[in-house]
């Protein structure tokens, strides 16, 4: 401020007498200011952004700033409409906004009509798991290393509480917290309050006035977060101990991901294809399914997988008479029970859904699930297109009944079939279920991936292509304002994450194919460093420890590799990998896998083995998978 006064005070000056001492001596001061300025707009960006780094919504924020952009209005409209009736008053708009979430579930769960009670646990029957759960006493510690582990998000509870002051506070609470605890689990009851909810409608897109274009954000007590993470801490052990939950499902896991459910279904589609074999993916699709969960259903299925006695009765007492509030900016509604569903934005919720859902795979021995918390894709294969469709459609009515009895509404309509194989012969196919037909397509968007039907990932390369295009745009813009530090920062939230997705899936494919992304890596990485378009970026992706792309595809497949050499692959993966002879001298390579096309040539367990085998003993012996990462991005970077 003093510094802009003086200036001002020198332009009055020069104003006053117009000497030439007078000009000079204003314009050496003022081109001196507008330096610090632009280094002090830079400082303050450039350690805002570095605060930031690991809050992508943070982030955008400050580029919009940055760049000058207006951020989008999300004022509420002056009315709403709903039940062809236009609301002003907002207590009654949040009102009617709760009763329309609450009743979500239970009226499409009243929509689907039963027909046979004999599907509900899959094709079990009644063998029950003889092993039941136990709840232990928790310690102090416990408590303490949940909260400090937990993302420091700044969303407030219903009882004004986030998760920043829950951190700062832990140590005075933690005693009357841990007694809590024990005593739920002891008695078998979840606190009530904890059972409160505060929600808050999200737009999405779409006319502001309908209630159908908000989605509800529910915001759960901290202390209920740290009491569902201690339940689920001992729900996880006991499931894995007894290997309770099927090997298809690979949503809310330990050492299981979005890329290994993906690498399963390429896996079996190329082998089948390797095999002259024609596959047939079907990508189902369930409305609100996390909200017409029943929670009759799931506490027998819970009793079944041995929660039984005070376990059971804990999560009884955790599903009944849950309530939420809507609140609109500071109005909040009357209090409603939520009768069925599992709690939004839980920690345990997902995990019960995965057994509610678990026995759907015993419904039908043909076909192959890949599932993904609610994300649910089945495929087969077969030598005769025409009988595997007909072997398709008999199962799928069964699978329809089983969606049915367990309270799921199966969307027919937004279902998707894909087939993989020879074209030329496979053109003419139709599936039909229950009267209705599904569409096939021929690429469909899975569990973030655009697949193809035939595995070329040209469409997610281009989708791709054009998000990167977009967010190099801004980093272009941004450059001259932040430092190259920032700029890697930015680099790795903007560009990274669409380059990492999955790589080791769609990444092993034809160069040409990949090698529109690479040119806008190479992009990137020169404007990081603030060269022409010419300049060679070897050196500068060395100067940046940042991989190649082609690098990138072989470090995430590797890894795989690695996690397949210390037997931490999910089973249906890990059995695609087999090591030589423990003696021999090749003991730590993979045996090679025949492969007769070249899309399973391409898969991580014929290409990756064929890396992996290539590599130096002194990779391939890595004790952690630390030391792996670090010891292989050096050898790269000195290739450079």
């Amino acid at each position: 401020m003093k510094a802009c006064k003086k200036k001002n005070k020198l332009y009055r000056n020069f104003i006053k007498y117009r000497t030439n001492t007078a000009e000079m001596k204003y314009k050496v001061y003022k081109n001196k200011l507008v330096v610090i300025m632009r280094q002090a707009k830079k400082d303050y960006y450039n350690k805002l952004l570095n605060y930031n780094k690991n809050n992508l919504k943070g982030t955008w924020n400050i580029l919009n700033k940055v760049m000058g952009n207006k951020t989008a209005h999300t004022a509420l409209p002056d009315h709403f409409i709903y039940n062809n009736k236009t609301l002003h008053d907002l207590n009654e708009v949040a009102n009617e906004f709760n009763s329309f979430f609450v009743n979500m579930g239970p009226n499409l769960a009243d929509s689907i009509k039963i027909h046979d009670m004999s599907l509900q646990r899959g094709g079990r029957g009644d063998s029950r798991v003889l092993q039941s759960m136990f709840l232990g006493d928790v310690s102090e510690s416990e408590i303490i290393s949940i909260v400090s582990k937990s993302k420091s998000k700044t969303s407030i509870d219903c009882d004004g509480i986030d998760m920043i002051i829950l951190k700062k506070t832990i140590d005075c609470v933690v005693k009357p917290l841990c007694y809590i605890c024990n005593l739920s689990f002891a008695s078998g009851i979840f606190p009530d309050r904890m059972k409160r909810a505060k929600v808050i409608p999200l737009f999405k897109a779409g006319n502001k006035q309908s209630f159908d274009n908000y989605r509800p954000v529910s915001l759960l007590s901290q202390f209920s977060k740290v009491l569902e993470k201690l339940f689920v801490y001992k729900l996880d052990s006991f499931l894995e101990k007894h290997h309770l939950l099927s090997e298809s499902q690979y949503g809310f896991r330990q050492k299981r991901s979005t890329a290994t459910a993906l690498m399963n279904i390429v896996e079996e589609i190329t082998t089948a294809t390797d095999e002259k074999k024609f596959t047939v993916g079907v990508f189902i699709d369930l409305k609100k399914a996390f909200d017409t969960l029943n929670h009759d259903i799931l506490l027998s299925k819970l009793s079944w997988y041995g929660m039984r006695g005070m376990a059971l009765n804990w999560l009884r007492s955790y599903l009944h008479n849950r309530k939420q509030y809507v609140q609109l900016t500071n109005v909040k509604s009357e209090l409603m029970e939520i009768k069925c569903g599992v709690p939004q934005g839980s920690i345990l919720g997902p995990k019960l859904f995965l057994l509610y859902i678990n026995d759907i795979c015993d419904v039908s021995k043909l076909l192959q699930f890949v599932l993904f918390a609610d994300d649910t894709n089945f495929f087969s294969s077969g030598n005769n297109i025409q009988k595997l469709v007909e072997s398709i459609e008999y199962e799928m009515t069964k699978l329809k009944k089983w969606f049915d009895v367990n309270k799921l509404s199966l969307n027919l309509k937004k279902t998707k079939f894909m087939v993989f194989g020879n074209r030329k012969i496979n053109e003419s196919v139709a599936l039909s279920i229950d009267g209705v037909d599904i569409e096939r397509v021929f690429e469909f968007r899975f569990l973030g991936v655009i697949m193809d039907d035939k595995l070329s990932w040209k469409p997610h390369i281009a989708h791709i292509k054009r998000k990167i295009c977009q967010n190099i745009f801004v980093l272009n813009k941004v450059k001259e304002v932040l430092n190259k530090e920032t700029m890697k920062i930015l680099y790795s939230s903007l560009i990274v994450p669409y380059f990492i997705y999955c790589i080791e899936v769609w990444g092993n494919t034809y160069q040409i194919n990949i090698k529109p992304l690479s040119i806008l890596q190479k992009r990137a990485i020169r404007i990081i460093h603030k060269v022409n378009y010419r300049e060679h970026t070897s050196k500068l992706f060395a100067k940046s420890r940042i991989l190649k792309l082609e690098d990138l595809v072989k470090f995430q497949t590797l890894i795989i590799l690695f996690k397949a050499r210390h037997k931490i692959l999910p089973e249906k993966i890990q059995h695609l990998y087999q090591l030589e002879k423990e003696f021999s001298r090749r003991r730590y390579n993979f045996k090679h896998q025949f492969a007769r096309t070249t899309i399973k040539q391409m898969c991580p367990s014929v290409m990756g083995v064929k890396v992996w085998n290539s590599l130096h003993d002194n990779l391939k012996s890595c004790s952690n998978i630390g030391q792996f990462k670090y010891k292989y991005k050096q050898s790269i970077f000195s290739q450079y």
